[in-house]
């Protein structure tokens, strides 16, 4: 093959691979960006013991805090494409909390997972609405910390930020 086959060769290739990049399911969206308010304290704390074990069990960085409104892991490393998470707990004025789901990478090819479909099975595992199995390359955090749940997090739905990763306002 001539160099400039072997180039045009590269380049679709190149532009096969990228093609779905970016392309998030209808259905993995709605989930994803609907928001988890939870209605009593009970739920609330049911809900937020859920969400540490899912970021345990879902993150390859270790958990770095875990407390009544904030479950953060360590993360991103530069260049990896293992998503770091930021889980958030805050009161609503009508008495009711939200949790926000916020996650990001350092890898220049994109997450994995991808933010999005993580989001959503974060949502669907803390709602008790069941899970995916935790994604290949990652495993459970070794967090040290105690897993008795910490309440704590931030309102949040997801957005897209400017790289296309998903994170939660």
């Amino acid at each position: 093959m001539t160099n400039k086959g072997l180039l045009a060769a590269l380049c679709l290739a190149a532009t096969a691979g990228c093609s779905t990049q970016g392309q998030v399911d209808p259905d993995v969206m709605q989930i994803a960006t609907t928001p988890l308010t939870c209605s009593s304290q009970a739920e609330c704390d049911l809900w937020w013991q859920r969400a540490q074990t899912w970021v345990a069990s879902h993150s390859t960085y270790k958990i770095e805090s875990a407390t009544d409104s904030l479950i953060q892991t360590a993360g991103p490393d530069g260049g990896k494409r293992a998503l770091a998470y930021q889980i958030t707990r805050t009161a609503n004025p009508d008495g009711t909390a939200t949790i926000g789901f916020s996650a990001h990478c350092d890898g220049s090819l994109g997450c994995k997972p991808n933010p999005w479909e993580a989001g959503a099975d974060f949502k669907q595992y803390v709602r008790g609405a069941g899970a995916r199995a935790p994604q290949s390359g990652t495993g459970p955090a070794q967090s040290g910390q105690p897993t008795a749940t910490q309440p704590e997090a931030m309102p949040g739905k997801l957005a897209a930020a400017p790289n296309g990763e998903a994170m939660s306002q």
